[in-house]
């Protein structure tokens, strides 16, 4: 079996080789497009991937908390597909995490952003009846200490 890393050379020498085909020409266009939404997939995948062993996951497990089947993972972290929005929601519940795309230049950053355990147990446990008065209260502080600076 092919590994991630060779698997990704093979591909960029393809890649490579066709761009170089017609430099100038309306077709080379259409490669370098291409190339780009390879490169974009390959970027998923490897997110996927990173995101997967970091957490000690198998591609079963994976799909299995994702809705998927063990092919369709593969195939996701070699490259080979291009998600859905609503797969790429479900694999970010599945990873515990959040998703990001972010432009940079002609491409894009893809990762899966690891949700902060503190923010998660916040979100799930309702706030107790001191902690909420305790939080009205050092807003009212924060708001009188705004009003005496601003009078002066």
């Amino acid at each position: 079996m092919v590994s991630h890393a060779q698997w990704k050379l093979a591909r960029d020498r393809k890649v490579a080789e066709s761009i170089s085909e017609g430099e100038n020409s309306a077709e080379s266009a259409e490669r370098v497009r291409r190339r780009l939404e390879l490169d974009l997939a390959w970027d998923l995948g490897q997110a996927v991937y990173d995101r997967r062993t970091a957490l000690g996951l198998a591609q079963t497990e994976l799909a299995r908390r994702a809705r998927m089947s063990q092919p369709q993972v593969s195939k996701l972290e070699l490259g080979g597909s291009m998600p859905t929005v609503p797969l790429l929601a479900r694999l970010a519940r599945a990873l515990d995490a959040d998703f990001s795309l972010t432009p940079l230049g002609e491409g894009v950053r893809v990762s899966f952003i690891p949700h902060d355990p503190a923010r998660t147990e916040a979100a799930t446990e309702p706030p107790s009846q001191e902690r909420a008065s305790a939080a009205e209260a050092e807003t009212d502080a924060d708001a009188g200490t705004e009003r005496a600076a601003a009078t002066g």
